[in-house]
This record gives C-alpha cells, sequence and structure tokens, in this order.
C-alpha cells in the first residue's frame, strides 16, 4: 500500500532552519505532484508547498514565499520542504501529500494520500 513518512520536524529557535523530508513508497512517486500542508493548534489545515510531476515547477503559499524551498528526488521517491527563516508563527505540524491528476495543488481535497504529520516549534 501507499506510505508517505515524514521526518525531519523538531525544536528550532526563530531564523533558524529545518529541512522536512517525506519518503514514499507504494505509488510511482514520478507521476505524482506533491505538497506540504501545514496545521497549527486550533486553526485549519493549511497548503504550504507544492512540485508538479511534469515539470517540477514549484508553488508556495505567500506567507512562506521566499523562506521554504520545496523540491523532489524521484530516484530516492521523496520530496522536501527546506524551511529557512523560521518564525513562531510557522509552528504546526507539517503534513506532505500526493495528488495523481489534480491541477488545484493548494486544495487539501485535491490529494490522494497523505502521510502522518511531524510537528515543528519554533521558539522566540
Amino acid at each position: 500500500q501507499v506510505q508517505l513518512v515524514e521526518s525531519g520536524g523538531g525544536l528550532v529557535q526563530a531564523g533558524g532552519s529545518l529541512r522536512l523530508s517525506c519518503a514514499a513508497s507504494g505509488l510511482t512517486f514520478s507521476r505524482y505532484n506533491l505538497g506540504w500542508f501545514r496545521q497549527a493548534p486550533g486553526k485549519e489545515r493549511e497548503f504550504v508547498a507544492a512540485i508538479r510531476w511534469s515539470v517540477s515547477r514549484p508553488y508556495y503559499a505567500d506567507s512562506v514565499k521566499g523562506r521554504f524551498t520545496i523540491s523532489r528526488d524521484n530516484a530516492k521517491n521523496t520530496v522536501y520542504l527546506q524551511m529557512n527563516s523560521l518564525k513562531p508563527e510557522d509552528t504546526a505540524v507539517y503534513y506532505c501529500a500526493a495528488d495523481f491528476s489534480g491541477t488545484a495543488y493548494y486544495t487539501e481535497a485535491e490529494y490522494d494520500y497523505w502521510g502522518q504529520g511531524t510537528q515543528v516549534t519554533v521558539s522566540t
């Protein structure tokens, strides 16, 4: 079956960096659009970044543009989220997701598979 497993979360001071990884199995990874979402306590899950399968073009939420970078390594079936200049408001559980054929990359409902999430906490 399909599995997405996130790693790399943790506690970091404001201004610091983290790199999240999401390893996929059970699917033809190179044919999937991949996304990162996050959910802060008491808030709805929100789009963070996505990367298409065909041209590896990235998309970002305005709140992370210029600070976060999404990338993929199809040989390793892994998608990454490099997070720099972290802020306390970036604190959330971060989820990766895979979408086979959609175009609304910023929409949760578009995605077919989800990981279990990894906690990112940014302290002041």
